[in-house]
This record gives structure tokens, C-alpha cells and sequence, in this order.
């Protein structure tokens, strides 16, 4: 049984490390070559009932561009919970460029859909030992019917929309699409959505894997 457990535990750790995060789609500029930037920010745009959520999005991404040499920062830690509320796009764009702004990441929440997946019941034999009251009895086994009913499990999935922006130039260098399957919490769903984007992100060319430093 150990040599059997031994065997099988690459495959439990493969499991446990699996996403339920990946990137549907993804567009980049084919003018452009690898993007380079002074500092980027980073904006989350969720309901502001899941105010948690924009929180965890945005630092998720900014410690994953930082990892690779970047200068990010977070638009919720930058400007507060109500960044570039009654502004128009030229002041917006005045304050990006004071502190030094020169591109931009909003991850946008395209979607949120419930889904629900019926379990059907299903009944197994348990096998159990009944002993008599003389320990030199033989023990007479038998089977435990045990049934287990149908149910219904609740799936909440995610739809996300993640797009680069070079503030200067005032355009679209990348844009892609992806998916939560039933994630488990606000930190999962940052965790994975920002590691599956930065990677294709390298994958494509519009990032580096490791930006020198001066």
C-alpha cells in the first residue's frame, strides 16, 4: 500500500497544482515588439461590493510585474477607492503623466455566471465484523448498505478581460480574455487570472521575463 501511495503522489501534487484559470484569448499589436514602460499602474474594475476582490487583482498584478523587473503600482494604493472619479480624460491623463504613468493594465470583469451540476446518488457495500461475546468466535462479516443521496453543486465562474495600454501613444498594445472555474476565493482568482495573463503576456513578446535593472 505505501509503494502504491509512493507512486501515486506526483500525481495528487500535479492535481492540487492545476488551475481553474486560463487565458481563452489574446490579442497583441503586431507593430509593436516588447513594450517598455517608466511604471505602469494597474486598475481592477469590479463592483464596488467586491471592493476585496479590485483589491487582490491589482496587488496580484503588481507583485508579478515587479518579479520581473517592472515598476507597477496599484491604483486602488496609488489614488484610493474612487481613482479618477468626476475627471475628465485629459486630467486623468495630466495625473498619470505627473507621476510618471506611462502604461496602463485594467483587468475588467467581463461576466460572473452561476451554474449548477447535479451529483447523481450512488450506494456502496461497506464490509463489517460483528463479534460474539467468546473471543474464539469466528467473525461473521457482513455488508453495511450505505446510501448516498443526489445533490446539486453551485458553480460560480468568472469571465475577465485583461488589456495593456501605452499611455503616451494613447493605444491598445494587448488585449486578452479569460476564465474562473468555481475558484474558491477573491485571493485564488487574482493569484491565478494575473499568472496566466503575464505569462502569455511573455509568450506573445509585449513583456520581458526580466526587465535589467539601471
Amino acid at each position: 500500500m505505501k509503494s502504491v501511495l509512493v507512486l501515486m503522489m506526483p500525481l495528487f501534487l500535479l492535481l492540487a497544482a492545476c488551475s481553474s484559470t486560463n487565458v481563452t484569448n489574446s490579442w497583441k499589436d503586431k507593430n509593436i515588439e516588447q513594450a517598455s514602460f517608466r511604471k505602469v499602474m494597474v486598475v481592477a474594475m469590479v463592483p464596488e461590493s467586491q471592493r476585496n476582490l479590485r483589491q487582490e487583482m491589482e496587488n496580484e498584478m503588481v507583485d508579478d510585474l515587479a518579479k520581473r523587473g517592472y515598476n507597477a503600482v496599484s491604483s486602488y494604493a496609488e489614488y484610493g477607492p474612487k481613482a479618477f472619479a468626476n475627471m475628465n480624460e485629459k486630467q486623468v491623463l495630466q495625473q498619470l503623466d505627473r507621476n510618471k504613468i506611462d502604461g496602463v493594465i485594467t483587468i475588467g470583469l467581463q461576466n460572473k455566471e452561476t451554474s449548477e451540476n447535479y451529483v447523481p446518488g450512488s450506494v456502496r457495500y461497506e464490509p463489517y465484523a460483528v463479534v460474539y461475546n467468546r473471543f474464539w468466535r469466528t467473525y461473521q462479516t457482513y455488508y453495511n448498505r450505505v446510501y448516498t443521496p443526489g445533490y446539486t453543486q453551485e458553480r460560480i465562474n468568472y469571465f475577465f478581460e485583461t488589456n495593456l495600454y501605452d499611455v503616451n501613444e494613447n493605444k491598445l498594445l494587448y488585449s486578452a480574455q479569460s476564465q474562473s472555474f468555481d475558484p474558491s476565493s477573491a485571493s485564488q482568482i487574482a493569484n491565478e487570472v494575473s499568472k496566466a495573463v503575464v505569462k502569455d503576456m511573455q509568450k506573445k513578446g509585449i513583456l520581458a521575463a526580466t526587465v535589467a535593472k539601471n
